[in-house]
């Protein structure tokens, strides 16, 4: 027992200290720190509001919809201000002197055009996809609404130079979906995407209303510029697509390029030039050819 005691205490003392060269590149925690476990209640609240009745109670209808608001809305803003107080602590960010509670009223107001995007996009996901039978289900089945929730309250945080939280909210959903949207992203009105497993739009893309996705399509980056000391600088280097763009499955866009508007990129295209409005990119025909006996695999 002895040994194993002065394992544990020899093993805690070199966790805690500084003196290993690499452990300098993990932050030491002076003060609270962010809770990923409390940004996923934060979430559950954000929904219960933008779907009242589909997250949180269940029995809530047109008579008790107001007051399960008023207590949904008081327990949000409580857990918010407490999170966004962490994160502007995390990155000793004063955030240009607004302290949380003013920038979670600020939040707070802007919910309301939040909930009016996600109905839009609720109606692209149905429009888009005949196998949905109601928008309820599109609201309760569907990965894209859950990624696309995550994307809205994040964008809105990031627009408001908040650190931390939206990367946290993202990747929450894309570890429940497969979905990776990266919250500084642009995404405009009437967004859908279909299935939406491995999907990826990256930091700076432009997406303009009524696009739509099919599962693997990557908005990706094709090279990075380099700072004096050879890191990555953070410019413009992922996608714009205008309105009425239709991307499908397991096609790759790559680098600062413009997919005009009413365009339709088809499957399995590597993109890496901008197109004009009103093109269709597809594959060549595939090549066929005859052999017997395993030969000419």
């Amino acid at each position: 027992m002895s040994i194993l005691i002065e394992s544990l205490k020899r093993n805690v003392h070199i966790l805690t200290q500084d003196n290993i060269a690499e452990y300098r590149y993990i932050p030491r925690p002076t003060r609270a720190l962010p809770s990923v476990n409390r940004i996923g209640e934060l979430m559950n609240l954000m929904k219960s509001v933008f779907f009242p009745g589909f997250f949180g109670d269940a029995e809530i209808n047109e008579d008790t919809q107001e007051y399960y608001m008023g207590v949904y809305m008081e327990k949000l803003y409580l857990l918010l201000n407490e999170q966004i107080h962490t994160g502007i602590c995390c990155n000793n960010n004063e955030n240009s002197g607004q302290s949380s509670s003013e920038l979670t009223l600020a939040f707070i107001n802007r919910l309301p055009e939040i909930k009016r995007l996600l109905a839009t996009d609720v109606k692209a996901v149905y429009d888009g996809d005949p196998a949905a039978t109601s928008h309820a289900e599109v609201i309760f089945c569907y990965p894209a609404l859950q990624a696309m929730a995550h994307y809205r309250v994040a964008h809105e945080l990031l627009m408001m130079g908040i650190p931390v939280l939206p990367r946290i909210i993202t990747e929450l959903a894309h570890s429940a979906t497969g979905i990776d949207i990266h919250p500084g992203a642009r995404i405009g009105e009437y967004f859908s995407i279909d299935h939406g497993t491995g999907v990826v739009v990256g930091e700076t893309c432009v997406i303009g209303n009524h696009v739509r996705l099919y599962q693997g399509v990557t908005l990706g980056a094709k090279s990075f510029t380099l700072d004096n000391d050879g890191l990555p600088m953070n410019t413009p280097r992922h996608p714009i697509l205008e309105d009425n763009v239709i991307v499908y499955s397991n096609s790759t866009i790559l680098g600062r390029i413009t997919i005009g508007h009413d365009s339709i990129i088809g499957g399995n295209i590597w993109q890496v030039y901008s197109v004009p409005p009103h093109s269709r990119i597809i594959q060549k025909k595939a090549v066929t050819s005859y052999f017997s006996d395993g030969l000419g695999i």
